[in-house]
């Protein structure tokens, strides 16, 4: 029996293209999207609001925006549903409240939902255990289109978050270097943003020690790898115990 889903933000770019990739997946079935711009062109009904949903399913994928989360989180409580939540640039009091309502529900949250890069971040990990503990200088540069809001993006900060994993001493965030006069931490990682044209996603990160740099990449070079693994999650999530949930669990 198909997946039944109610897809959240169904109208931007992600949701279209997961729409078009269910039409196509005889395991999933799209019974219904969210959206507050809708012209009658899906073929499921559209609602403009989370808490007007009165269609049954068994999960939900968000692909929408950091304003419709909260409300989005409630409905799928109220539901009894868990949610694959794809969308970046939530605040520190958003994400606590998705790690409480993770009691509640199952949550699969992930920064990207690529195969490639859930493998880059185990990568990584394992790279700063032995180049960052070496003292190493570590930077991320990520580019994406001139559309998105956030930067900079959630996974840049995910690679950021699987480097301190494998290091021993502490490391500090550092976005910006325009007002300061000084030289660099060695206990830093620098994250840089790019938004421009039409790019995808591109990340870089760098370890940078004398005399050698060692580069590690990864670029995506169509939405659709976003939107495969996306479905993957929910297949798997579905009737999952209430907890939180990342691709890790998904890819094994």
């Amino acid at each position: 029996m198909a997946v039944r889903t109610i897809m959240s933000g169904c109208n931007g770019k992600m949701g279209q293209i997961i729409s078009g990739l269910c039409a196509k997946d005889a395991d999933i079935e799209i019974v219904a999207g969210i959206d507050p711009f809708d012209d009658g062109h899906n073929s499921y009904p559209v609602f403009s609001e989370a808490s007007k949903v009165d269609v049954d399913a068994d999960v939900i994928i968000d692909f929408s925006n950091a304003k419709a989360v909260d409300a989005l989180l409630e409905m799928a409580v109220a539901k009894n549903l868990p949610v694959v939540l794809c969308t970046t640039g939530l605040s520190e009091e958003q994400l606590a409240n998705v790690t409480k309502t993770s009691e509640k529900i199952a949550i699969l949250k992930s920064a990207n939902m690529s195969l490639g890069v859930n493998t880059l971040f185990k990568l990584l990990k394992l790279a700063a255990s032995i180049l960052g503990n070496a003292g190493y200088d570590m930077e991320i540069v990520e580019k994406h289109h001139n559309q998105k809001v956030d930067a900079p993006s959630g996974t840049a900060l995910a690679l950021a978050d699987s480097l301190k994993e494998g290091l021993t001493d502490d490391y500090e965030y550092i976005y910006d270097r325009s007002d300061r006069r000084a030289k660099r931490d060695p206990h830093e990682i620098g994250i840089s943003a790019v938004r421009g044209g039409t790019i995808v996603g591109e990340h870089e990160v760098f370890f940078c020690g004398e005399d050698e740099v060692v580069e590690i990449k990864h670029t995506a070079y169509s939405r659709a790898i976003f939107g495969k693994g996306a479905i993957a999650a929910a297949k798997f999530l579905a009737g999952k115990k209430s907890g939180m949930y990342d691709m890790s669990d998904v890819i094994g």
